[in-house]
């Protein structure tokens, strides 16, 4: 089912607006790096040195930055073992989870038309 911003905001008028949180989680969830880190996780708990290979391009200050973000949001967990050498593993939360049953088919969508779409002339 197809629901409009309009029929969103007639049960939810503040959504979306100045002042809500929305537009700031939306930023955070579907800029280039979080939708990337938060697909990375959709496929299960992995260490910094897996998340960082799995991710081309994503330098060690925005990957620290966008996983303090994401879990600062509820989306990730980050368990840290007190073990020598210290290990820390980051994973999807229920929320997390929740979220990315709704975005992988977006992301489908991307892996399968993008390269179409940006075929065309202008």
């Amino acid at each position: 089912m197809v629901v409009s911003l309009a029929e969103i905001r007639a049960e939810r008028p503040e959504v979306f607006t100045e002042g809500c949180p929305t537009p700031t989680v939306l930023d955070h969830v579907m800029g280039k790096w979080g939708v990337l880190v938060l697909v990375g996780l959709s496929d299960g708990t992995q260490r910094w040195g897996e998340l960082r290979r799995n991710i081309t391009g994503i330098s060690e200050k925005m990957l620290a930055s966008t996983l303090k973000t994401l879990e600062a949001d509820g989306l990730v967990r980050r368990t840290a073992y007190p073990e020598v050498p210290p290990r820390v593993e980051y994973a999807l939360t229920d929320l997390g989870r929740d979220l990315m049953e709704r975005v992988l088919p977006l992301m489908e969508w991307v892996a399968d038309n993008a390269a179409g779409m940006l075929d065309r002339p202008s």
